[in-house]
Formats: structure tokens, sequence, C-alpha cells
């Protein structure tokens, strides 16, 4: 029987402080939260899944090394070529990684055609996709949709499963594929609750978390129980900033569904309100109820992820090792082997396992680690090598954009301690304007600061400092931005409090850190 998460945990659902989190300037923090949660719905995370597209001629499907060939090929050329308008990369790009493949594969013009037309169902034949991997499971959908092409249901998974394969490869290319699915079931059986839902999961995943609450309500209306829509609730919650709202989503979701989904999302908005100790307990009784390598893997590497953010990098490395018994290839949890062994003092292990993660999945959390720990290691050609890593960052942002995408705030951080600085605080400034999280908040005040404004940083990084989530970039920022501004008591306090919860939150950071310190004490 699944665990209940708690007993006493449910008392505090009375209210509590709204927090939150977001990375820094050479002090990336592990990727974590809602939007990297384990899928709802039976459909747990792990496995490599295709792109359906093209890259220089050949295929990438269930190929993620040709897709990082792709993208930084890509990157190349657009240093290369300067010149280029930055539309007509974004373009390129998803050309690129694409090969031009917008249609819902071949089921488009089956579809269209009314070849094989069959009842509208609203699920699948039993078994359909039993035993599929990810890749397998869309060409068997699409297999099924050409047979029967009135299958609304069919359609509701097709979209579903391409928006989990873009997470999982963290390629934003099919979603315009999934859009197109889950409008045709929804133009097949108006307002099912499966397109619904998956319109909530796909608006999330985009970013776009104000349509993504509105669709899980409409799919919560048709379908209280349903767990991919319970679950994207509280996702598009979070990511607004509605702290106290998303703690009863998830007490809601843990009475209608309890269940592996649902215990990691209960878990983080606890870790949110700054209970990490009841997000730990929570986690424990999952990993204990998981049966499946997949949700192993999932749920190991939260826990693993907690225990290094309060900078137990020895307990983190037990449960990354544990995912990784699970799922060899469990990114997530390569990821954040790399940055345990990096805070431990293993360079040399921590760029080689970040190297493997880059190779398969070039996105911008370790993309941006990886070139740190180059810059920190300064052996030759690491400058260089730094270099590249923060120009695939810039590849992959154009990507998502073109892809309909918001790209988020790690890429916001990276231009900010990489690229481009006054890029950095509009797409900062516009994504407060979108929504108040203390992720936000932490990511606007660092803008403010590269740019040279620190005073108006200071109100912001005090905002994502002053609720109960702890976090040692948030206040590694906060620090420096203290110290620009004169506040020398306060920059010392929250400078060390940083490197007390996380000494080794990031290399370049942790060493800022440690040298601002140094800075103060010495001005005394």
């Amino acid at each position: 029987m699944a665990p209940h998460p708690h007993d006493s945990a449910r008392e505090s659902d009375r209210g509590g402080t709204p927090p939150a989190p977001a990375p820094p300037s050479g002090h990336r923090r592990a990727p974590h939260g809602p939007p990297g949660h384990a899928p709802c719905d039976g459909h747990p995370p792990g496995g490599e899944v295709g792109l359906g597209a093209e890259a220089d001629g050949g295929r990438t499907d269930g190929d993620p090394a040709g897709r990082a060939a792709a993208l930084r090929r890509f990157a190349a050329a657009a240093r290369r070529g300067r010149g280029l308008r930055r539309a007509s990369c974004a373009v390129l790009l998803a050309v690129a990684l694409t090969g031009g493949a917008v249609a819902a594969g071949g089921v488009r013009d089956a579809a269209r055609s009314g070849t094989g037309a069959a009842p509208a169902a609203g699920a699948l034949a039993p078994g359909l996709l039993a035993g599929a991997g990810p890749v397998a499971g869309i060409r068997s959908l699409e297999a099924h949709l050409r047979a029967q092409p009135r299958d609304f249901g069919g359609w509701a998974a097709l979209g579903l499963a391409l928006v989990e394969q873009a997470r999982t490869q963290g390629d934003p290319s099919p979603y315009p594929r999934a859009e197109r699915a889950l409008a045709r079931s929804l133009a097949l059986e108006p307002g099912n609750e499966q397109a619904l839902a998956g319109r909530a999961a796909l608006a999330a995943a985009r970013h776009d978390f104000s349509a993504a609450l509105a669709h899980a309500d409409r799919a919560l209306e048709q379908n209280p129980y349903s767990e991919r829509a319970l679950c994207s609730r509280i996702d598009a919650l979070v990511e607004l900033g509605r702290y106290d709202e998303a703690a009863a989503a998830a007490a809601t979701a843990d009475r209608r569904r309890p269940g592996i989904p649902v215990f990691t999302r209960y878990a983080y908005v606890r870790e949110l309100r700054g209970e990490a100790g009841t997000a730990r307990k929570v986690l424990e009784r999952a990993l204990d109820s998981a049966s499946s390598p997949a949700d192993v893997a999932y749920v190991a590497t939260a826990l693993g992820r907690l225990a290094w953010s309060r900078g137990d990098h020895a307990t983190a490395l037990r449960h990354y090792a544990r995912a990784l018994a699970a799922d060899e290839d469990h990114l997530p949890a390569l990821e954040g082997r790399a940055r345990a062994l990096a805070a431990s003092g293993d360079r040399p292990g921590a760029v080689e396992t970040l190297e493997r993660v880059v190779v398969r999945a070039p996105l911008p959390g370790p993309l941006v680690a990886l070139g740190e720990l180059y810059e920190e290691r300064g052996a030759d050609g690491d400058r260089a090598r730094a270099r590249e890593q923060y120009a695939l960052v810039d590849a992959w942002t154009a990507l998502a954009r073109a892809g309909g995408v918001e790209p988020g705030l790690d890429t916001t951080l990276a231009a900010a301690d990489h690229g481009d600085a006054g890029e950095a605080l509009r797409a900062a400034r516009a994504e407060w304007d979108r929504r108040h999280t203390v992720h936000t908040a932490d990511a606007l005040a660092w803008a403010l600061h590269v740019n040279g404004r620190d005073r108006e940083a200071l109100a912001y990084a005090r905002r994502a400092t002053a609720t109960g989530y702890r976090d040692a970039a948030f206040l590694y920022h906060r620090g420096v931005i203290e110290k620009a501004t004169g506040h020398d008591r306060a920059a010392r306090s929250s400078l060390t409090a940083a490197l007390e919860l996380n000494p080794g939150f990031s290399p370049l950071g942790a060493r800022a850190a440690r040298a601002a310190l140094k800075d103060l004490e010495g001005a005394r």
C-alpha cells in the first residue's frame, strides 16, 4: 500500500509562508521543483525518447548524442556568423534539430484522408503501449491513430506522450506536434478530460502557468480524481508564487490520488514552506513504496538533491548511487551526483560525470555547471571549453523560443553571469511581471546587481530570502548585494549563512562568498 506522507503535516495546511528557488553566477543549483517532477497517470520518468526529427540529414530518434552534436554545430555557426539575426538563428536551430517536421508524424495525413476510420474511443485498446519504451510508445500510438483516426483518447495520449518526450530530453521541438494532437482530441470530443489535462501539462512545460492552471481546473471539473490534472494544478500554483494555494492543492491531491507523483509534489511544497524535515520524511516514505526502477530513481534523486542543498554531500551521494543502481542512465541523478562530487572535492569526477550528461542532454543547468567547473579548473583550453558551454546555453534558448517555450530562469541567470547582462535584466523583469515567486525575485535581484543597480536589487534579494525556504545561492546573492550597498554587517551574516547551509553550493560561488567575507573582515 502506498504510504500516506504524514499525519502531522496535515495540521500545518492552515497556512504558512511562501518560498521557492533559482540559480546564480558561478553557483548554479541542482534543478528541482515542479517542472521536473515525476509525471502523472502512470508515466514515470526515465528512459530515452526520440525526437522524431532529423539533424544534418540523419535521424536523431533515440539519439541524444546526435541532438547534442547538432546543438554544438549550431552554436559554433552562430559564433562565427554574429551578423545573423536572432530570429533567423532560432529558425535555423529548430530546423537543424527537427528537420522541419512540424506535423504530428504521418498521423495527420492519415486522419485527414479518413482511411481506416473507426468509432471514437475514450481510451486505447488495452495493452497497446504495454512494455513499450517512450519512442516505441509514440510510434505505436501513431500506428494506432492511422487505423483509428477518430479515437480522441488516442490523440490525447499522443499529445501527452510528446510532452513527456520533450520533458525527458529537454528538447521543446515536439511541443507543436503535442499541441496539434491535443487539439485534434478536443475537436473529436469537446471538453474531454484527457486532452484538457494534456493541455495543462503542455502549458506548464512551456512555462505558461496561468494557462496550465486554467486547463487543469477545467479537467478537474470533468474528473476531480485526474492525477495528471491534480499534479499540474500544484505545479502551476507553485510557479505562480501562490504557495498557500499550492499547499492546499497538494493536500487535496494527497487525499484523492496518493502516490509517488503527488507525494513528490507534496514534499516540494513543504520544502518551500521551510519544512525540509517533513519533505525528507515524505520522500523517504515515497521511496519505501517505489517499486519500478523509474520511480526509485526519481525519488532517490529528489532525496539526494534535498541532502545536497543542506550541505550533507555524503548522504546526497548515497541517494544518487541508489538512483543510478535503479537506472544507470537517469540524467538528473547523474547531474546531482556531479554536483555532490564537486562539493565533496572530487572535481575530476564531477567534470567527467557532467561531460556525460551534456552529451546526452545539453540543457542550461548542466551546461553552466560544467562551464564553471572548467573555469575553476583553469587548465589549458579550459576557458575556451567554458565559453563553448555558455554558447550552447544561448543555442538552447533559441531552440526553446522557436518551440514556443519561455526558456526560464536558468537561462536568465546564465546570461547575467556569462552573457548579455542587459538581456538578462529584460528577461528577469518580464518574468517578474508574469509571476512573483522567490525564484523570480532572486533572478531579478541578481540581474539588477550585474547591471550595477544594487540599491534596487536589495529589495528583491530580501524578498527572495524572507520566507521559510533556505537556499545557499539566494543567501549568497543577498550577501553580495548587501556588501555592494554598504550593509556590511548584514552581508557578513548572509554570506556566512550561505556557506554554513551548503559550503559546496557552487565551486565559483562558494569561492566568491569566502573572498567577500575575507574582504569584509579586512575592512573592519
